[in-house]
């Protein structure tokens, strides 16, 4: 046990709850605008529609999509490993992850827009058109790549803004919470109201353009937002100035037992198997703007829940709250799953927008403490490493989580391509057309199923390591050492100028 540990043990618990919930805050108001605003534009998109553009309108044989997966992903491992090396070891004046949040912003979104044109490059063809399929695969492998540097600075940005964690938390609640409130589902709720009215021949307007204008315009909107949080934001947390190694990278990911249990619990949980719960209300119930209609009610409990995150967070452990918050939904999509069954439920609209608005209401109770709390617990596990290591390496550890979901991923990706097959589901079919067995089928890979194969995720989670009171331990050395470091560096630059 080193000296600074000895020394920290015998610190009185108050004097370690002072140093981590102290009252000052590093990010101003300017800065803390940006963030809500960029927290708004990673869901102000209509991604929740993908699969639709690719099935009615792209029309990518499934087998063919699940090969493409296989190479996409093959090749997303390579890249992932040499462009995280590459961020980490960044040192510039305006910071580590900033270059290239700033630089990649415009490319991916004028990259995300042809995406958007694809029916246009070849309209009307089958799903072996052989130039579309090479332009679906060259498509992948240059998005992934140029994504890949946004993504992996993306993750560790966000754990440096701040040494304060509680900041970190109060930023984190107030975007989850306000976000709401600023419409940052309003594109995906209007086009799924459009496209059921098409689908339904109540209106007709072309589904390539209602596509493309809604994906681009919303791209060229969040493209803004983040564009601008990244100008006016800065990096607070300092990096050690000798460069880490691939080695010390590896090493990181090894002792950061935080880390191996959050990879450990996404690599179990990922191997789920299920579709996207649009395509149920689509093709069974004739509509996904009926599902957004039977939650709409419950959308104000998802707002008060928020103002329990902080009581809750005193009162229990991040374990408890991780896990307690698992299963809690886990029995909810049981519950569901088998009114659905009674009576072929799943395949009467009313009955299954009133299991659904309930399953959603008990659902949002929670909803605050999910979002809070998983998306601070990375961040948590990025300062378990400089604690223990004495560097950060929030690239090349994020990579590695990251890995081993983008491997399980091209396995898991290949499977969900075939077991659409499997399930006779037919593309391009007019809505409420396909089989009764691919009716339930879509319903149960919507929620029983997912439930059920990714279940054993939430087994790491039961180990999570960081309790209160060490996690109190951390931040105040953490605090120390920062501290120690500034008066280090200001001495020596202050003896080189005397010089």
């Amino acid at each position: 046990m080193s000296e600074q540990t000895t020394v920290t043990n015998e610190v009185s618990t108050e004097k370690l709850e002072q140093n981590i919930y102290r009252s000052y805050n590093y990010v101003g108001r300017k800065e803390t605008i940006a963030y809500l605003f960029n927290d708004f534009s990673n869901t102000f998109n209509i991604n929740g529609s993908r699969d639709r553009f690719e099935w009615d309108l792209v029309k990518i044989d499934f087998g063919i999509k699940g090969i493409v997966n296989i190479f996409t992903g093959i090749w997303d491992v390579f890249n992932d490993t040499f462009i995280s090396a590459i961020v980490d070891n960044t040192r510039t004046r305006i910071g580590k992850f900033r270059p290239y949040l700033v630089t990649f912003q415009i490319p991916l979104t004028i990259l995300g827009i042809l995406f958007w044109l694809t029916p246009y490059f070849f309209p009307n063809t089958d799903g072996m058109f052989v130039p579309k399929l090479i332009f679906y695969f060259a498509f992948g492998v240059v998005s992934e790549t140029a994504g890949t540097f946004t993504s992996v600075a993306r993750g560790g940005y966000m754990s440096t803004i701040t040494p304060n964690p509680n900041e970190r938390i109060r930023l984190i609640t107030l975007a989850e919470l306000l976000t709401g409130y600023m419409g940052e589902d309003v594109p995906q709720y209007v086009f799924n109201a459009l496209y059921d009215l098409i689908n339904n021949d109540v209106i007709h307007l072309n589904k390539r353009a209602l596509f493309l204008g809604f994906g681009s315009v919303t791209a060229i909107i969040s493209c803004a937002f983040t564009l601008w949080y990244f100008l006016v934001s800065r990096e607070r947390v300092p990096q050690s100035i000798e460069r880490p190694s691939i080695r010390q990278g590896l090493k990181a990911i090894v002792t950061n037992y935080p880390v191996l249990l959050m990879c450990l619990s996404d690599f179990l949980g990922g191997f789920a198997v299920g579709t996207d719960r649009n395509n149920y209300w689509i093709d069974v119930l004739g509509g996904a703007s009926f599902a957004s209609i039977a939650s709409a009610p419950s959308a104000p409990v998802g707002s008060i829940s928020y103002a329990f995150v902080q009581p809750l967070r005193r009162r229990f452990s991040s374990k408890f709250l991780w896990t307690g918050a698992d299963f809690y939904g886990d029995m909810l999509t049981l519950g569901y799953f088998l009114f659905g069954m009674v009576n072929k439920n799943y395949t009467k609209r009313g009955p299954m927008m009133i299991a659904f608005g309930l399953q959603e209401f008990f659902n949002k109770l929670l909803f605050g403490v999910n979002k809070v709390i998983n998306a601070d617990l990375w961040n948590e596990a990025m300062d378990y490493c400089e604690w223990k290591n004495g560097y950060r390496m929030e690239a090349t550890t994020g990579v590695a989580r990251g890995l081993v979901l983008k491997l399980q991923g091209v396995f898991m990706g290949t499977v969900r391509s075939f077991i659409m097959k499997k399930i006779g589901y037919v593309q391009g079919l007019k809505v409420g057309t396909q089989d009764d067995r691919t009716k339930f089928w879509l319903f149960a890979l919507s929620s029983v199923v997912p439930f059920i194969t990714g279940a054993l995720g939430i087994l790491p989670k039961l180990l999570w390591p960081i309790s209160k009171k060490k996690r109190a331990q951390m931040y105040y050395e953490l605090a120390e050492r920062r501290r120690s470091a500034v008066d280090t560096y200001m001495e020596t630059s202050g003896n080189a100028a005397v010089e």
